[in-house]
């Protein structure tokens, strides 16, 4: 009968164990790809065209300079035109510099194609892409109401001529001489960046499948272990102690998501501390440019005049720290999407009774631990308002670890409550003579994965999640330690009702 309880309780830790970690897994990855990933593209596809559309401005600002010289009589309008050509024509920017400008004219005729010099001259107004789109009229119809505009179509991929993929392309009029100047983007180079992001998404998301699965695996084969061997007698103490071992596990998944997020919060955060930098340099920059344009007159910065920059510069640096704030908010989202609710705290909370049974749970661990150990019970002790399940949590989890940190039975372990009425506090320490903690550690007990005990198999959650609980119920965890003496945990809780008479209790 013993043999066949036991066997049936181990069958059913895995799927109480795996279906939740999956559900939540599948939410994550869910919210990366159906979400995350769909606003990135966007954005890097607004940021492309808006890029193109400065790139044109630039162009045109060339052929205005040109046409200048021609308004001034220092050249000729063939002249001017010519060069005008031979400068749009050496423009190159992007990927291996292979992004290029074109122009035609209304009629509308190709005036310049660095990659079709076979339509430089030639009528292009019956020309169409292989979806039948008289593009270069669509160019035409853009100018004519709008001045300028965005134009989408099918073309060759820059240099290659038997490859045809989708493009968009910004067209802008230039007036004096009944042009139209134009470049692209080809849309491949978004969905490639996104692939790639994609691409490293998933190994991620595989990668915290996997350590997921470990995780369960371990805790699938220490509950195992422990429940071997042990006395039917027992059965309802290890049964109890398997629920709230499950309840630490869904807080400790909780946060693993906060980690992971604080992962990607980490290039956010590098971004929105460099673009200040980068705008006071711009700033210390602005006299000397300013100066050299008095001076000098306007002048190119990269494919940019300097006068068309200059304001455009600090609001560039403003939208990428706009955006990184974006990306921060929504990890933030996703952090308290993944965070464990806390369970409502009802219960009328007697601290004392809570940790005489914590300590009835781990008996047996104290008995092997230690030949010295002490309950002091605070008489007339109020109550707290909270989840007495999640307390009596933190309360097994400060006595296992002072057990764990004693290297020999013949070191002790007491455990007191008491109440502070100024402060109306109730009061939960439990102090050890172990080996004690250096004051660097010290001051990481409560981060999540941090541990001492990394060789033992100590995971590190222990005290996160216990200093989670008690700051769920409006306390605080604090530690002193002494290496070589050992280490005192103070955990205080506020109290919710005046004090009443109890027994101290004295083991």
């Amino acid at each position: 009968m013993k043999t066949a309880q036991i066997n049936n309780m181990i069958g059913r830790i895995p799927f109480r164990i795996l279906l939740p970690v999956v559900l939540t897994v599948l939410l994550f990855i869910m919210t990366i790809f159906l979400f995350i990933l769909p606003i990135m593209e966007e954005r890097m596809m607004e940021g492309k065209r808006e890029v193109t559309r400065e790139l044109v401005a630039s162009a045109w600002s060339s052929l205005d300079g040109y046409a200048g010289q021609e308004r001034q009589g220092l050249m000729t309008r063939d002249q001017a035109q010519a060069l005008a050509i031979d400068h749009i024509r050496g423009l190159r920017y992007g990927q291996d510099f292979k992004d290029y400008f074109w122009i035609n004219d209304m009629q509308p005729r190709m005036i310049m194609h660095p990659y079709r010099p076979d339509l430089e001259g030639k009528d292009i107004s019956t020309f169409s892409d292989p979806a039948g789109k008289r593009l270069f009229l669509s160019c035409v119809e853009i100018v004519q109401t709008k001045n300028a505009g965005y134009v989408d179509y099918q073309w060759q991929w820059m240099d290659d001529p038997n490859r045809i993929v989708p493009k968009i392309s910004y067209v802008m009029g230039f007036e004096p001489w009944g042009w139209i100047i134009g470049t692209g983007i080809y849309v491949e180079d978004v969905h490639a960046q996104i692939s790639a992001i994609t691409r490293k998404t998933t190994l991620v998301c595989i990668m915290i499948l996997f350590l997921i699965i470990l995780l369960s695996i371990h805790i699938v084969w220490h509950g195992i272990k422990v429940t071997r061997g042990k006395k039917l007698a027992e059965e309802k103490t290890l049964l109890k102690q398997e629920q709230l071992f499950q309840a630490a596990k869904m807080v400790s998944l909780g946060t693993l998501v906060s980690g992971v997020a604080h992962e990607i919060n980490n290039p956010i955060t590098s971004v929105m501390l460099n673009a200040p930098n980068l705008t006071r340099m711009w700033e210390a920059m602005l006299p000397i440019l300013d100066n050299h344009q008095t001076q000098h007159g306007d002048f190119q910065v990269g494919a940019t005049v300097y006068s068309r920059i200059r304001d455009r510069v600090p609001q560039m640096l403003s939208a990428i720290t706009d955006d990184a704030r974006r990306v921060r908010d929504i990890v933030a989202d996703l952090k308290d999407f993944a965070r464990d609710n806390p369970s409502e705290m009802k219960d009328d909370v007697d601290l004392n009774e809570v940790v005489n049974k914590a300590i009835g749970l781990t008996a047996n661990l104290i008995k092997k631990s230690t030949k010295h150990f002490s309950l002091i019970c605070r008489p007339e002790l109020p109550t707290l308002l909270g989840n007495t399940q999640r307390i009596e949590q933190v309360a097994i989890n400060l006595v296992v670890n002072a057990c764990q940190a004693l290297p020999d039975a013949d070191r002790s372990v007491t455990v007191t409550t008491g109440y502070e009425a100024e402060k109306k506090q109730i009061i939960l320490s439990v102090k050890d003579e172990g080996e004690g903690i250096d004051a660097n550690a010290l001051k990481r007990l409560t981060d999540p994965f941090f541990t001492t005990r990394r060789e033992q198999g100590g995971t590190g959650l222990g005290l996160a999640i216990s200093d989670r609980i008690v700051k769920d119920h409006g306390g605080s965890m604090s530690f002193e330690s002494t290496p070589g003496k050992g280490t005192t945990v103070h955990v205080t809780f506020p109290l919710s009702h005046g004090p009443r008479h109890q027994e101290a209790r004295v083991s």
